[in-house]
Parts: structure tokens; sequence; C-alpha cells
């Protein structure tokens, strides 16, 4: 068994008041070269989860979905992320209460678990301890974790 560590919150880097399935994205991840999609949940506009039962990877498979930390790490995506194409919060109501409900689940199983979004996980560029905007390698999840979560 893995040791989770982390919660990486994703957006699907997709247009506001569209909504995709967990084959899309699985699509869209081989093209990429992944064997399957790498999240374990992904989370509709309407508040519904995908998890293993729908096709993303169950927790006790490795993700993929950054980098460097899918070791020790579930990965959750909601679909949405950008406004007009370029990054903004679009979660609506129900992906809000989704995703805190789904992390409030995850955290009675790993009481330890820290919870980041994918941008908070860029590298700090200029070793000052914390990450900012301009050190993002990407604006994704498009809203700030550490505070909202």
């Amino acid at each position: 068994m893995r040791t989770i560590k982390l919660i990486v919150i994703h957006c699907s880097d997709t247009e506001s008041g569209k909504d995709y399935s967990v084959e899309d994205i699985t699509s869209w991840h081989k093209q990429r070269g992944f064997r399957t999609i790498g999240y374990h949940f992904l989370i509709h506009p309407d508040g519904e989860i995908d998890g293993a039962k729908q096709g993303c990877r169950s927790i006790p498979e490795i993700g993929a979905h950054v980098r460097g930390y899918n070791r020790a790490s579930i990965g959750i995506c909601y679909i949405g992320g950008l406004l007009y194409s370029e990054p903004a919060d679009t979660r609506t109501p129900a992906q809000i209460d989704a995703l805190r409900c789904l992390i409030k689940s995850l955290e009675s199983i790993y009481p330890e678990i820290e919870i980041v979004g994918h941008r908070d996980l860029s590298v700090d560029l200029n070793g000052d301890g914390v990450i900012q905007k301009q050190e993002w390698m990407k604006e994704c999840p498009s809203f700030d974790v550490k505070t909202e979560l």
C-alpha cells in the first residue's frame, strides 16, 4: 500500500459551461502518452463525482497528474478552469460543495493529509519559501486552494 501525503487539486483547463467525461479526459491523457486518465476523481459542473467505478484511477494506483508527487498523492480534477480562454475559477456551487465533501471524506481516511493546488507544487525559484504567482508552472486549479480548503 502506498503512503498518501497530498491531495492535489486540478482543473481540466477547459471552458466554463462545458462538461467532459472520464472518457474524454482519458483520451486527452493518452494523447499525451499516459496509459489512462491521470486523476483519481473528476468533479462535473453538476457536482457529480466520478471515481474508480466510473473509470478514474483507484486510490491504491499511482496517479499521473503532477510530476514528482504522483506516488504520494491523490489527484482531484474539476471540469473547468477557463473563461474566454483565460484561467479563472469557474467552479459551480455544486462543484465547490462536492469538492469540500470529497476532501472531508478523504481527510477522515488520511487525517494528516495536506491539500494543495497543482500550482502550489511549482518550484520556488527565488528560494524564499513561498511559491509566488510569477513562479507558477501553470495557473491550475485557478483558485487559491490554501485559503479556501
